[in-house]
């Protein structure tokens, strides 16, 4: 990593933790440079980094502005503004897995394997067995390999790929849920549904049980992970 790219990370940092906002100019080059203890040369060369993901921009008599995350290219910045104070957190990533996941399911209802019927069946007999025994790591586990089996029966190889920048937040959204025992026993109930219909091979039952999936997901996060009335 260069200077300039090292440079270009901590002011990034700075903007997801929200020291750097919207809401007002970065410092100017010379404050930054003595900040950093850099040259000016080096900021500049930073916040042209910034700029090829348009997260920040220059604007003529304002200077140096952070963009909203909505307006940056890059995904790998959304998706680490997502762990960090800008984000919108986990509904966000939920919203996301609906529109993917839904569509998933009602392709692999008619391009799954018996094979892959198989593994669905061995993860939920783990989540079963992980939610016994009290362990989380391995319930997440589970559930990620569950969902995984699921985009790749949809025999389309852009699926699977859609949710490779997300990896951190899927693992961490899920473990923040799966903590509670209520949700585990809801998780196992829908993932069984969702094996039924894959079964049958039933392209809408596929689509109902995975959109049945998704809302539970977002009752239990709001009431027990976010604390809001249901």
């Amino acid at each position: 990593m260069t200077l300039a790219e090292t440079i270009a990370e901590r002011l990034f940092q700075e903007i997801i933790e929200g020291r750097l906002t919207t809401s007002k100019p970065l410092p100017p080059e010379g404050e930054l440079a003595t900040t950093y203890n850099v040259s000016r040369l080096t900021i500049r060369e930073a916040i042209r980094i910034l700029r090829t993901q348009n997260v920040v921009r220059i604007r003529r008599g304002r200077g140096t502005e952070v963009n909203p995350p909505e307006e940056w290219t890059s995904l790998e910045a959304v998706v680490r503004a997502s762990e960090g104070s800008l984000g919108h957190g986990p509904e966000r990533l939920l919203e996301a897995r609906r529109m993917i996941e839904i569509g998933a399911a009602q392709l692999a209802a008619e391009r799954r394997t018996d094979e892959d019927l198989v593994q669905l069946g061995v993860q939920v007999d783990e989540m079963r067995a992980a939610s016994a025994e009290g362990d989380v790591t391995r319930f997440v586990e589970a559930d990620i390999r569950f969902h995984d089996v699921i985009m790749r029966a949809s025999g389309n190889i852009f699926v699977p790929l859609l949710f490779v920048p997300f990896g951190r937040l899927l693992i961490e959204a899920r473990r923040q849920t799966s903590a509670v025992p209520e949700i585990q026993r809801n998780a196992i109930e829908q993932h069984g549904n969702i094996v039924s219909a894959l079964t049958a091979g039933d392209s809408e039952q596929a689509r109902i049980a995975m959109e049945a999936h998704m809302q539970q997901t977002q009752r239990d996060l709001r009431q027990h992970v976010l604390d809001e009335q249901p």
